[in-house]
C-alpha cells in the first residue's frame, strides 16, 4: 500500500478558545503542533465546536485532533465532531481522521500527545473472545463461560485451557506485568465500571482519582499500574467512551493505564456495528491498518451500508443518537437490503452506532498489530495517474468470511483502501461491475462474499486535489 500522506498541511489542531488559553492545556497543543508540524491551531468560541466548519473546509486536513478539557467531552461534543468532518465536502463520509485529545487533566494529554514512537502491538490481552490466530501472542478469558481461556504463545497457535472461575486478577496482571499492548473488552459497563462477566458472576474493573484497580468476587482490590503505551477495544461496553465527569472509566484508562488511543460508546450499546466491526479491520486484518485507520475504514463501511440499503434516512443528522428509533416510520429499505437480510431494526441500529463511538488520543499516532496473515492481499498501485486496487483471496472460498464472529454485526465488511493523497477527477475504467465506492481519499469495495480464488481489480484515473 502506498504510503499515508504526512507533513505540512496534512495535521490541523482544533481547541475551545477557553482550553487554548490556559497555559497548561496551551502546551497540550503546542506539543502537537511541533510534532505534526500541523498548518493552523483553529479555535471556536467555548460550547460551538461546529463553528470552525468552514475553515476546516478550506485547509481539509487528513487529521484533526480535537484538544479538549474532560468537561467539554459531553455526548453532545461527540456527536458535534461527527456530524461536522462528514460535511468538509460533499460525500456522506468521514473526511478527515480525527480524534478528541482529552485526559484526567492536562498532564495526562500531554503525555499522549508526546508520544511519538508507533506501536506494533504483538501482545493482545483480551475480556471477551477475538481472534488470536491473527495475533503474535495473547490470552483471552470468556465472559460468557466461567473458566474458559484461550492462550497463544510466539511462534505456536491459540490453546484452549482452564482459566480461574474469577479472572479479575488474570485480567489485571496482564495489564501490571504481561505488558499487553492491546486491551480488548465487551459486556456490561457504565461510566463507573466494566462488569467482566456477563453471563456469570466475576469480578469488577472500576476507578478512582483517575486510577484504574480491580475488585474481585470477594471484594479484594487490585491496583492497576500499567503506564507502557497501548491500545484499548471496549467494543461491545456501554457507555465506557462517556465522560460525564472527572470519575469516568476512560479517563483513568488514559491516565493510569498507559492507553494512547481507545474507542468507545458513548451510550448503552445494543446494536454493535461501529464498535465489534473495529476488530474486522484492525486485529483480523493484522498490520494493513494502524488503530485509527481501522476506525475510519469502519465508519466508511457503516455509512456505505445505511447509503446502499436505506437511503431515505442515511443522511439524517441526529442530535442524539439515542433519537434513532424516531426515524423507525421513514424506514423502507430497498432490493439491496432485503437481499442482504436488514430490516427496519438494522436501519435504527446503524444510524444509532453512527455517531455513538468516540475516537479519543492523537489520529496519527500509529499504532498497529504486527503483521501477519490475512485471507486477502490487497495492493494500491499508482502508475502517473493511473491507480489500481488489486485484491487476491489467500483463503479460498473463506478468503472473505469473518475469521471470528464473537460479538455483534461481525463481518460482511467491505475492503478498504486509503489514498496517500487526496483525489479529484475520478474515472473508474476497469472493475465497475464491483461496485466500488471511490472518494477523494479513500476507495471501498463491497466484501464480494464467495470467490472462485481469482483475483478482484479496480482501475481508476484521478488527478491530485488542490
Amino acid at each position: 500500500m502506498l504510503p499515508a500522506l504526512a507533513g505540512p498541511g496534512s495535521y490541523v489542531v482544533v481547541s475551545s478558545q477557553s482550553t487554548a488559553d490556559d497555559p497548561e492545556w496551551a502546551k497540550v497543543i503546542e506539543t502537537l503542533n511541533v510534532q505534526h508540524k500541523s498548518l493552523a491551531t483553529i479555535r471556536f468560541p467555548d460550547g460551538r465546536p461546529d463553528d470552525v466548519l468552514e475553515q476546516l473546509r478550506k485547509i481539509h486536513p487528513r487529521y484533526t485532533c480535537f484538544v479538549a478539557r474532560h468537561e467539554e467531552v459531553t455526548r453532545k461534543f461527540v456527536t458535534q465532531v461527527h456530524q461536522m468532518t462528514r460535511m468538509l465536502d460533499d460525500d456522506p463520509y468521514a473526511d478527515t481522521m480525527w480524534g478528541i485529545l482529552t485526559g484526567y487533566d492536562a498532564s495526562n494529554a500531554k503525555r499522549i500527545a508526546s508520544t511519538r514512537q508507533p506501536l506494533v502491538i504483538e501482545r493482545v490481552a483480551s475480556g471477551t473472545e477475538v481472534a488470536l490466530e491473527q495475533c503474535r501472542e495473547g490470552i483471552w478469558y470468556c465472559e460468557l463461560k466461567q473458566g474458559r481461556m484461550v492462550r497463544k504463545k510466539p511462534g505456536g497457535k491459540p490453546i484452549e485451557g482452564q482459566g480461574p472461575e474469577d479472572t479479575t486478577e488474570a485480567l489485571a496482571d496482564t495489564l501490571n506485568n504481561y505488558n499487553a499492548q492491546l486491551f480488548v473488552t465487551s459486556g456490561h459497563a457504565t461510566e463507573r465500571g466494566w462488569q467482566i462477566g456477563f453471563t456469570y458472576r466475576n469480578g469488577f474493573f472500576k476507578c478512582s482519582d483517575g486510577n484504574l484497580f480491580g475488585v474481585d468476587t470477594k471484594g479484594r482490590r487490585i491496583e492497576i499500574q500499567s503506564p507502557d503505551p497501548k491500545v484499548y477495544m471496549p467494543i461491545g461496553n456501554c457507555l465506557m467512551g462517556h465522560i460525564d465527569s472527572q470519575d469516568a472509566m476512560a479517563l483513568a484508562w488514559l491516565k493510569s493505564a498507559g492507553v494512547r488511543q481507545m474507542l468507545g460508546y458513548t451510550v448503552p450499546t445494543w446494536y454493535g456495528y461501529a464498535g465489534w466491526g473495529c476488530l474486522d479491520y484492525f486485529v483480523e486484518q493484522p498490520g494493513r491498518f494502524s488503530f485509527s485507520e481501522a476506525y475510519f475504514a469502519n465508519q466508511h463501511a457503516l455509512i456505505h451500508r445505511l447509503e446502499t440499503c436505506f437511503p431515505e434516512i442515511a443522511r439524517v443528522e441526529l442530535k442524539d443518537p439515542n433519537e434513532a428509533g424516531k426515524m423507525r416510520a421513514k424506514i423502507k429499505g430497498n432490493a439491496q437490503a432485503r437481499r442482504a437480510g436488514l430490516k427496519a431494526q438494522d436501519a435504527v441500529g446503524l444510524l444509532f452506532d453512527r455517531d455513538a463511538v468516540v475516537f479519543y488520543g492523537d489520529p496519527a499516532w500509529d499504532a498497529r498489530l504486527a503483521s501477519g496473515d490475512c485471507a486477502y492481499d490487497q495492493q494500491l498501485r499508482q502508475e502517473g495517474n493511473m491507480y489500481t486496487l488489486l485484491i487476491k483471496p489467500r483463503w479460498g472460498k473463506k478468503a472473505f468470511d469473518p475469521v471470528n464472529t464473537n460479538g455483534s454485526q461481525r463481518g460482511g465488511r467491505p475492503i478498504v483502501a486509503h489514498f496517500p493523497q487526496r483525489l479529484q477527477d475520478i474515472r473508474i475504467m476497469e472493475g465497475g461491475t464491483l461496485n466500488p465506492v471511490i472518494t477523494d481519499d479513500f476507495i471501498l469495495v463491497p466484501n464480494p462474499g464467495s470467490t472462485d480464488g481469482g483475483a478482484l481489480k479496480v482501475v481508476f484515473t484521478a488527478q491530485p486535489a488542490g
